[in-house]
């Protein structure tokens, strides 16, 4: 799946866009990926490379599951009071902006070694160094994810060795944001949070280092993100070339998407997006699925820990 970056060190990126073989998203990501110096390092919960959020909302009151051999995740909406005293349902976080919060709060977490993560500035600066404009409707759409998040539960369900292990939490003690209007003069952010003891403890536990870099440059397509994460996770831990289903991929990241025809042709353009900011991965679309062999993870061992050292 390097390819790409092959014909870029050669042929420059007008010279890959000349040639007319990958689309231009997929060479512009991977171009961009190869320009950028800034060497920053992200980490999630093992559990969120396995099965993800959903990439469209939902309604409301519905709940949300990912199903396969390895992991059942399932999210329940929350619910806020309303002035007239009723309660309503806010709805599950979803797209590309709550993985992005999500990779914020995790980040920040192991970053500083705390449940406590600050926010307002913090995050806004964070969200603009991913690329994210700070105001208008990007930090609207940051500020409903945010809700939806901080009133959200998860419960995990992982099959390993035979065995199955179950979690249920919330991801924060804190609301991420006030309900104040920024243009009334507050900042509408407070100024910390914290995160769950148990989903803290787990994050702790099974961390998967990924680039920032990565991130940045396909921060707006959220199966890429999901499909990236994944191979982070899996495919240096690989103890030989593996292959995966299309069935098995569609219970991962189709969630949404009935057809498995229409599936394997969003997965395969997401695929390449995901690997454009990921060269070392080793990964090679069949027709019965894929075919996964052990490759170098994105992040150097080395770097991983010197980044939990700081």
């Amino acid at each position: 799946m390097a390819e790409v970056h092959n014909l870029l060190k050669v042929h420059g990126r007008q010279g890959v866009l000349h040639f007319d073989v990958f689309e231009r998203r997929v060479v512009d990501a991977a171009a961009h990926y190869l320009g950028d110096e800034d060497g920053g390092i992200g980490f999630l919960y093992s559990g969120w490379a396995q099965a993800a959020l959903p990439h469209k909302r939902l309604p409301d009151e519905q709940p949300w599951q990912v199903r396969t051999d390895r992991v059942n995740l399932v999210v329940e909406p929350g619910r806020k009071s309303l002035p007239s005293g009723g309660l309503q349902w806010v709805g599950v976080p979803y797209g590309s902006r709550a993985r992005l919060i999500m990779l914020y709060l995790q980040t920040e977490a192991l970053r500083t070694q705390s449940r406590e993560i600050e926010l307002g500035k913090s995050l806004r600066a964070w969200l603009k160094k991913m690329g994210i404009s700070p105001g208008g409707k990007s930090i609207s759409d940051v500020r409903e994810q945010a809700e939806r998040i901080t009133r959200c539960r998860l419960t995990f369900e992982v099959q390993q060795a035979g065995k199955s292990a179950l979690v249920q939490q919330l991801i924060v003690d804190k609301a991420l944001f006030t309900d104040e209007d920024e243009d009334s003069g507050g900042s509408g952010f407070l100024e910390r949070t914290k995160l769950s003891e148990t989903f803290y403890e787990q994050l702790r536990r099974h961390p998967v280092p990924i680039e920032e870099a990565a991130i940045r440059h396909i921060n707006r397509h959220s199966m890429a993100l999901d499909i990236y994460c994944w191979a982070a996770y899996r495919l240096h831990a690989l103890p030989s070339p593996t292959s995966v289903s299309w069935r098995a991929l569609h219970a991962q990241f189709g969630g949404g998407i009935r057809r498995l025809d229409h599936f394997r042709e969003t997965f395969q353009e997401q695929l390449h997006l995901a690997t454009a900011v990921y060269p070392g991965a080793r990964i090679e679309v069949r027709p019965a699925g894929l075919l996964l062999s052990p490759s170098d993870p994105p992040i150097a061992p080395r770097k991983t820990v010197v980044a939990f050292a700081r």
